[in-house]
């Protein structure tokens, strides 16, 4: 049975008007005026089309400015199409801007209400969750302090312990993940983990691909304010990365390039056991790091890579004359290595690669590259790396193995 349509857009456009300069407000005044249709413009969205059904978690990715936030906004009814059709069957709870509905001469606790107020709830129904969301917020004593003193991190956990009071059956967030301390991020997943469960519906926009691939069964990639790419959440992201991947190639090949007295990494990436380049890997698969290195002396530098998680857990490191290995030499001055994980035995996550060049002999380091990869993978295992091993029949104690009792002093 086909869950039911909880979001439909058809063919959305949305144009902000351009007044940068005075000329320009006079055009778009004008134009307002007298209905004019040559309004100058900018087109945010551009005939986007999407479904979301109930249960279903969709993330949003695309760079800055690639009209995201506007597209969840629409869905969330805070602002109006220029043209084409949206139905919303759902009762819909937003994450965009955590804390700009507070009023800052209010305590925590007075915008708790009033917060509340605008969502549509009760005093009653406010007072009956009031303890909860104090709870989740995790202020301490500034709860009756007001909002004016509090941090940008401290109005963002008490903005989202207000607005996930409501349970939506719809929820949409915009970079809630990016702000706050690590615990808080995490309680925010846990929460979002339980509503989904529960049979909530997302639609989450983030940076973080590790995040949508987590959170997301679905992801699409809005592109120049259009839908570039739809699909399982793996596919898209890895699409995504790669994108950056050989966009960014040039320009860090520019900065990078070999100058000076001292050695230098070139440039580092990662490819898959194909060969593509790519940043996103499934544990078990394949993971190669390569890399290129100017050294002014012509001498086969010493390589070190070290792999750290995402919160700065330390991992793994190894430096190449450990295992006697040289760079190859490509050309006078300019050497390349490449260091293969097969199988990768990462568990899946956020990780960064982290290359050091250092000297023929090993001694001095000079210059430091780290790149960032996404590990993925359905497993139940705990930690940070899956060891190998087998589980095998056991077998009963032999009287003469039993351990001795211990003696008294």
């Amino acid at each position: 049975m086909t869950a039911e349509v909880l979001v439909r857009l058809e063919g959305i456009v949305k144009d902000y008007p351009k007044i940068a300069t005075g000329s320009a407000r006079l055009r778009t005044l004008a134009a307002l005026l007298f209905r004019r249709s040559e309004m100058p413009h900018f087109r945010a969205l551009d005939s986007v089309s999407l479904e979301v059904r109930r249960g279903e978690s969709v993330g949003l990715v695309g760079e800055n400015g690639a009209g995201k936030s506007t597209l969840l906004k629409v869905i969330a009814g805070v602002v109006q199409p220029t043209a084409g059709r949206v139905r919303i069957d759902a009762r819909v709870g937003a994450l965009l801007e955590l804390g700009s509905g507070f009023h800052p001469d209010y305590t925590g606790r007075e915008n708790i209400f009033l917060a509340a107020a605008l969502m549509g709830l009760s005093r009653r129904d406010t007072l009956q969750r009031v303890d909860s969301i104090v709870e989740f917020a995790d202020i301490g004593p500034h709860i009756d302090e007001p909002i004016k003193h509090y941090s940008s991190g401290m109005v963002v956990r008490l903005g989202f312990a207000v607005a996930t009071a409501l349970k939506p059956e719809l929820l949409i967030t915009d970079e809630v993940l990016a702000v706050g301390d690590e615990s808080f991020q995490k309680k925010c997943i846990r929460w979002i983990e339980g509503f989904l469960q529960d049979g909530g519906t997302l639609l989450l926009c983030s940076h973080s691909m590790y995040h949508i691939q987590t959170l997301c069964r679905r992801a699409v990639w809005v592109h120049h304010g259009t839908v570039r790419m739809e699909g399982d959440s793996f596919d898209v992201t890895q699409a995504y990365l790669t994108y950056h991947e050989e966009k960014n190639a040039p320009r860090e090949a520019e900065r990078r390039r070999p100058q000076g007295t001292l050695p230098r990494i070139v440039r580092t990436w990662t490819e898959d056991a194909s060969g593509a380049p790519s940043a996103s890997f499934r544990i078990g698969e394949a993971l190669l790091l390569q890399g290129t290195i100017y050294e002014p002396d012509d001498r086969p530098p010493v390589v070190l890579f070290g792999v750290v998680r995402a919160d700065g857990t330390a991992v793994y490191g190894s430096h190449s004359n450990e295992s006697g290995y040289e760079p190859s030499r490509n050309a006078a001055r300019e050497f390349s290595f490449a260091v293969r994980f097969d199988p990768l035995q990462l568990l899946p996550g956020k990780y960064r690669l982290r290359t050091h060049v250092l000297d023929a002999e090993g001694l001095r380091l000079f210059d430091t590259v780290e790149i960032e990869v996404v590990v993925r993978g359905e497993t139940r295992d705990y930690g940070v790396v899956a060891l190998p091993h087998r589980w095998l029949p056991g077998r009963a104690l032999a009287p003469q193995e039993a351990p001795l009792p211990e003696r008294n002093a």
